[in-house]
């Protein structure tokens, strides 16, 4: 998408008796639509293999869902384009055309074998409806800043990352996770494992947190105060504005570090996969809450499980806040550890001091690098000149 086009849905305000919040919406639906239409042809490719066996049991409620989206999608893009003239919502409209033609029966999938690799397409979507179902009504009603568009200023470059962390699930599980279980198999007998294992799934889970949680502050810290680091998590910190989106921007390089080492204490120590999973849910759950638009204190529970709050002043550009408040999920460490900030009032501005970092997905990609490729540059340019 170009950075022209990627403006224009940035800056389209959802006015009402315009036919532009129809048209969203039937754009919105109409591209789930076609991405579940291409799921249902091709299973074997594009959707996850553990939610395979959910999809046949329970076939007839999924594809009721998806001819029911692309009903809403086509009705609410008649309504945008007809009666309220507005071309975007034809635009809806021929989204669910495509999305019918492709999930009538009228292109039969081939047979596929089940293959090493796939796309999590289905994850995206799940994920996606599941948490925007959940967190634009609660930043509605309990807005901090009532004055944020739904569609605010980079809302399209986050929707691009939401989209390659979900649908990339597979490729940074083989880039991160896949490398440590191989190299744990190779490792002598880890007399710590059969005793954590003995241990309560529920008292698992909590070890898991505070574990977890005490190798991502140091590695979050060191994120802010390596130059190197920090600049592909500037990436993070460069939205300015905090909703449950801004939570999904984050540098691919970022990523899999991340991933990769919060991941060596959990085979290290062996929890038991049961733990792990619930960990995972309520982890990935709880990093976008804490980005979230929500005006929520909790006066007590903040100094002990990590708020809205408590991580809106890690993002703030105000002068005190900065390199603060490093804890993901247990603030705890920030106050041993003298990096705590949390004032008597809600964080306000948010975004990198001193940085100028573009908007579009591809040049933040690029954006860490260049400051090295120049002194790259530059040195060749010495050399040869010499």
């Amino acid at each position: 998408m170009t950075d022209q086009l990627r403006q224009k849905f940035e800056n389209l305000e959802l006015n009402v008796g315009l036919g532009k919040i129809s048209a969203f919406i039937s754009i919105s639906l109409g591209l789930l639509a076609i991405f579940g239409a291409l799921c249902f042809m091709f299973p074997s490719v594009l959707t996850m293999p553990e939610l395979r066996p959910v999809y046949a049991k329970h076939y007839d409620v999924f594809y009721f869902s998806l001819m029911f989206g692309i009903t809403l999608s086509a009705g609410f893009g008649v309504f945008s384009a007809l009666f309220r003239q507005n071309r975007y919502g034809f635009y809806g409209l021929c989204f669910a055309v495509v999305a019918a033609v492709l999930g009538c029966g009228l292109i039969k999938a081939p047979t596929l074998p089940n293959l090493p690799f796939y796309a999590g397409i289905d994850y995206f979507i799940l994920t996606l409806v599941l948490l925007a179902l959940i967190f634009i009504p609660l930043e509605g009603f309990f807005a901090k800043n009532p004055h944020q568009k739904i569609l605010r200023v980079g809302w399209v470059t986050d929707m691009k990352y939401f989209m390659l962390s979900h649908i990339g699930i597979q490729l940074f599980t083989f880039l991160t996770v896949m490398p440590i279980q191989y190299w744990i198999t190779h490792l002598p007998n880890n007399p710590i494992v059969p005793f954590v294992q003995a241990q309560p799934i529920w008292l698992q889970f909590i070890e898991l947190l505070i574990v977890v949680d005490f190798v991502v502050y140091w590695l979050h810290r060191a994120m802010h105060e390596i130059d190197l680091l920090w600049r592909f998590h500037a990436i993070h910190h460069s939205t300015e504005y905090m909703d449950w989106l801004a939570s999904s921007r984050l540098h691919i390089v970022e990523v899999l570090m991340t991933r990769f080492i919060a991941t060596l204490p959990i085979f290290l120590l062996g929890f038991h996969t049961s733990a792990v999973f619930a960990y995972l849910v309520f982890i990935s759950f709880h990093a976008i809450f804490i980005h979230s638009n929500v005006r929520f204190r909790f006066p007590y529970l903040r100094w002990l499980i990590a708020t809205p709050e408590f991580h809106h002043w890690h993002h703030s550009s105000e002068k005190p806040a900065i390199d603060k408040n490093y804890a993901a999920f247990i603030p705890i460490y920030d106050v041993i550890f003298k990096s705590v900030y949390m004032p008597n009032h809600l964080a306000s501005v948010y975004g990198t001091v001193g940085y100028k970092i573009p908007n579009s997905f591809v040049k933040q990609f690029t954006w860490p690098f260049k400051k090295y490729i120049k002194r790259l540059r530059q040195h060749f340019d010495h050399s040869s000149k010499s």
